[in-house]
């Protein structure tokens, strides 16, 4: 299998670095949780309950989307990568960039971050996220997949998205 820039997105809470990790771990390429790019500001904002707007997100995507670029080997970060102009953005450093969202309800997400502690994201901005989500475009190299439906199951995420991208490779020698 071809080892490609991977970003597994999705609001707060929905798993990203759980599942990167996992996946990372899988394909034997290393992981970044695109949090620790944040500058203090963009840190600041969210522990104050302020969500991030495009001009706080646009230094930090160009952080993220330059350490992919740096990746020959292939890498999976996680980032929230809500907008479609943030994937696009995220593209124009790696064109061929896989993304897996990590769709959920807001009633799941809820309980997790209620269960979350040590994180700078507070619970009170996961509305504004939902609200900003656009989901991945019929156009967009990725897949969607139902955390509903894979609860606590990383592992069978995980799998689900390895046939994807090797089902995707098979179709695009």
């Amino acid at each position: 299998m071809a080892r490609v820039p991977i970003v597994v997105m999705g609001v707060s809470g929905s798993g990203k670095t759980t599942v990167g990790v996992a996946l990372a771990q899988r394909m034997r390429v290393p992981f970044l949780d695109a949090d620790t790019l944040h500058p203090p500001s963009n840190i600041a904002k969210m522990t104050a309950g302020e969500p991030l707007d495009d001009d706080d997100r646009y230094p930090w995507l160009e952080r993220v989307g330059a350490w992919l670029a740096s990746r020959r080997g292939g890498a999976v970060v996680s980032c929230s990568a809500l907008k479609r102009r943030y994937r696009d953005q995220l593209r124009a450093h790696c064109p061929h960039t896989e993304f897996l969202h990590l769709r959920g309800s807001l009633e799941l997400i809820s309980r997790r971050l209620a269960a979350r502690s040590g994180h700078f994201m507070p619970a009170a901005l996961l509305r504004s996220q939902f609200d900003t989500l656009e989901p991945l475009g019929a156009d967009e190299l990725g897949l969607s997949v139902d955390i509903d439906q894979h609860d606590q199951d990383v592992a069978a995420i995980v799998d689900t998205f390895l046939a994807f991208l090797a089902g995707s490779a098979r179709q695009n020698p």
